[in-house]
């Protein structure tokens, strides 16, 4: 009797697509490891929206340290907490509907970048 130990499943691009959401890290992995050879429309989809998520995430973080750093000395440090509070909060949320949106298979926007994404990268 022979026993078939093959346990690979066609795959969908969704694993790709939930590992793209876990950092810079993740993002690279799903790409090179998981997508590039073997590209997915919901791969591609969510790999877009995540690197250009990733890219806004770093700028608000870097310009609004830099910009806030400025109030900080001008208005005080409850203001800066508050504004760094309440950007980060957004980004979480943002978050959450896109991974969600990944878990599910999904080829969803996430708020407010999901659209550009798509006719930004579109060799992804």
């Amino acid at each position: 009797m022979e026993t078939n130990n093959n346990f690979t499943t066609p795959d969908d691009g969704k694993m790709a697509s939930i590992i793209s959401y876990f950092t810079i890290i993740g993002w690279l992995i799903a790409y090179f490891a998981m997508h590039k050879d073997h590209k997915t429309e919901l791969g591609s989809y969510q790999l877009r929206q995540t690197l250009l998520f990733a890219i806004v995430s770093t700028i608000l973080g870097w310009g609004l340290n830099f910009i806030l750093g400025i109030v900080f000395f001008a208005e005080g440090f409850g203001a800066m907490l508050y504004v760094m509070w309440l950007i980060q909060l957004a980004l979480i949320i943002i978050w959450i509907v896109g991974f969600i949106g990944a878990i599910n298979g999904e080829k969803k926007p996430i708020p407010f970048i999901g659209e550009r994404a798509q006719t930004m990268f579109p060799n992804i």
